[in-house]
């Protein structure tokens, strides 16, 4: 049975009512518990101050709290109580309704940048080096799941709050970088579809150029067809060029060794057949380099969308494709 409205207008009076002592206080305080090591000790205070704060509907200072909690606790490398704050900062965000705007997107960079980024030991030797690596593996882990975990509850505030049904651009920005740089294992699908729907296809080709520069044969065209098309599957021609001019620069500078498959020419066909009103040629593509397009089942869905953005071609089921790829990458 919910409430009578007076109720909850009476609660509100006495949340008003509530004095608490200034922010400033409880941080210094818990920054001396910080201080002595007792990391668990400054959670629970964190934690529960933090509460009484958004209890009192004081929102600001419980994120003003959240936000030192987090940073604290993630500068001394304590990931998960550090990603554990990070993420009641983004829930007291949805509570307080607070709008995305730049000043709040700079508190959540200001998280972001606080999470540690420690390379993974290249070496192995005896087997105290085995030993070593699987412990860094294991802390990688637990330092991109943390990330992730902020960030995907970053980017559901801000589609909420904000002006991009996507989320956030930068924020789509920061979780491609931390997991493309942090992963024991780089998932390039994931990585990409966070660039393509953030703001900077400059840093996306470096990071592709990076990429190439180290994956597995026939791992390169892939990657860089995959980018491509996902960005041209959300009707973005001029990023899908961009990422390509980007990529042909870095080539001019002996950067890049440019792959020389069939796959690339067929994305380059496209980018030109897609500047026309052309949907012949468009599926006269498709026909011709169907080998190569179906070396990954992905490529002919994001063609679907492709079709259907720029044709007007109606997809059998609008609920495929990068619908669904939505809902798993932002689960």
């Amino acid at each position: 049975m919910s409430p009578h409205p007076l109720q909850k207008t009476m609660s509100r009076a006495r949340s008003s009512r509530i004095v608490l002592p200034p922010v400033q206080e409880h941080i210094m305080k818990i920054d001396d518990v910080i201080d002595d090591g007792d990391y668990y000790g400054a959670q629970q205070m964190y934690k529960s101050v933090s509460s009484r704060y958004v209890a009192a509907e004081k929102y600001s200072e419980a994120l003003e709290i959240l936000l030192s909690g987090a940073c604290s606790q993630l500068k001394h490398e304590q990931v998960t109580c550090g990603a554990e704050l990070a993420v009641l900062f983004v829930e007291t965000l949805v509570k307080g309704k607070v709008p995305c705007d730049d000043n709040t997107l700079g508190r959540v960079r200001k998280i972001y940048k606080n999470f540690p980024q420690i390379p993974l030991p290249q070496q192995l030797g005896e087997d105290d080096d085995v030993q070593q690596l699987s412990e860094a593996l294991g802390a990688a882990k637990t330092r991109v799941e943390g990330c992730s975990s902020f960030l995907k509850a970053a980017l559901k505030w801000s589609m909420e709050f904000g002006s991009h049904r996507s989320g956030s651009p930068e924020i789509h920005i920061m979780l491609a970088t931390y997991v493309y740089s942090e992963s024991p294992e780089v998932d390039m699908t994931r990585v990409s579809y966070h660039f393509v729907r953030g703001n900077n296809p400059e840093m996306f080709a470096s990071i592709l150029v990076n990429f190439v520069g180290k994956c597995y044969p026939g791992e390169d065209d892939m990657a860089i067809a995959r980018a491509v098309l996902m960005y041209l599957s959300l009707g973005n021609l001029r990023d899908a060029n961009r990422l390509i001019d980007e990529l042909k620069k870095h080539e001019e500078r002996d950067e890049l060794e440019f792959p020389d498959s069939e796959l690339i020419e067929f994305i380059i066909y496209l980018l030109l057949t897609l500047q026309r009103d052309a949907l012949p040629l468009f599926n006269m593509l498709r026909a011709n380099y169907k080998p190569s397009i179906e070396r990954e089942p992905a490529l002919n869905e994001f063609l679907d969308e492709i079709a259907e953005k720029f044709y007007g071609v109606r997809r059998r089921n609008p609920l495929q494709g990068i619908f669904g790829d939505f809902l798993k990458m932002m689960g």
